[in-house]
């Protein structure tokens, strides 16, 4: 496996589409406290949702640390989602290289490498989202092995071959799949692993619900048909190894979101999607051939 060294940068923009910069100007613009509280327990910031059965002790006790209880809580709830993610990435050693793609503040990427002690480039065409994870590594004392680019996850310029394992969590609604997997099939190494956790359209429901429509305007996103990731895996040499349902599991997370201070509004529109099976949340694992 190739494993020439990439320097962190945001020196240069990469190629995007007008749609893509509308992502990269809401991102740059974004300070959503739902995304920087959550992060400030620890110091992981994440940009996804959680599972797990909530702790709803945390509602009660004395009023004025509710707050900060609730907080510690759903972070908890997010960390368990990272967590479940690493697990599938496969046996990473400490000299591997991976690719955290859309990569968000860069919680993703350090969960990765401390778990695995391995290198791990994430990308963003966010330029605000690449220098916070950038203060973030250099925070937690691993800049020299975490690195955060500049880059369109559709066309990194990264060598072929040159990833054990890529993943996305809850970045694919923002481009095309068929262009993505050809991507990461060129990045992977034979035998490496791909992981995603996405939110999807139920194909058997029909067209996208109400539900899932409001939520691809709240986030500027395209949402994908739950079959359009196994098409597209299939014609990129992407075998599917593993596919869990985490619907069930993620919807705690949003009944506690809901009673919170972080609440935004959103989370009404996605529990009824979650319960009117036209929305999903699953993780797809898959390894390169």
């Amino acid at each position: 496996m190739t494993t020439t060294a990439h320097r962190g940068s945001a020196a240069s923009a990469p190629a995007i589409s007008p749609y893509q910069k509308s992502v990269a100007d809401y991102w740059n613009q974004e300070r959503n406290a739902v995304n920087l509280r959550l992060g400030e327990v620890d110091g992981f910031y994440h940009h996804h949702y959680g599972i797990g059965d909530v702790d709803w002790s945390v509602l009660e006790g004395p009023a004025d640390t509710r707050d900060e209880r609730t907080i510690a809580e759903l972070h908890r709830l997010e960390c368990a989602q990272a967590d479940f993610l690493a697990d599938r990435l496969d046996a990473i050693a400490p000299d591997d290289r991976l690719l955290d793609s859309g990569c968000g503040r860069g919680g993703g990427s350090l969960v990765a490498n401390k778990r695995f002690g391995c290198h791990v480039d994430g990308i963003s065409i966010s330029e605000a989202q690449v220098a916070f994870a950038t203060e973030q590594a250099k925070k937690h004392g691993v800049d020299d092995r975490v690195r955060f680019h500049l880059k369109n996850m559709l066309d990194t310029g990264f060598g072929t071959g040159s990833y054990r394992a890529i993943w996305n969590n809850e970045s694919t609604m923002y481009v095309d799949l068929s262009t993505l997997f050809a991507e990461y099939a060129r990045l992977l190494a034979r035998g490496g692993r791909y992981v995603t956790i996405t939110g999807c359209y139920n194909d058997t429901y029909g067209l996208p619900s109400r539900e899932v429509s409001t939520i691809n305007a709240h986030y500027i996103c395209g949402i994908h048909p739950r079959s359009a990731y196994f098409r597209e895996m299939a014609n990129n040499r992407l075998v599917p190894s593993a596919v869990v349902d985490l619907t069930a599991a993620t919807i705690p997370y949003w009944e506690l979101r809901a009673r919170s201070s972080l609440a935004t509004g959103i989370e009404d529109t996605f529990l009824t999607a979650y319960r009117n099976g036209s929305f999903q949340y699953l993780l797809i694992a898959a390894d390169r051939v």
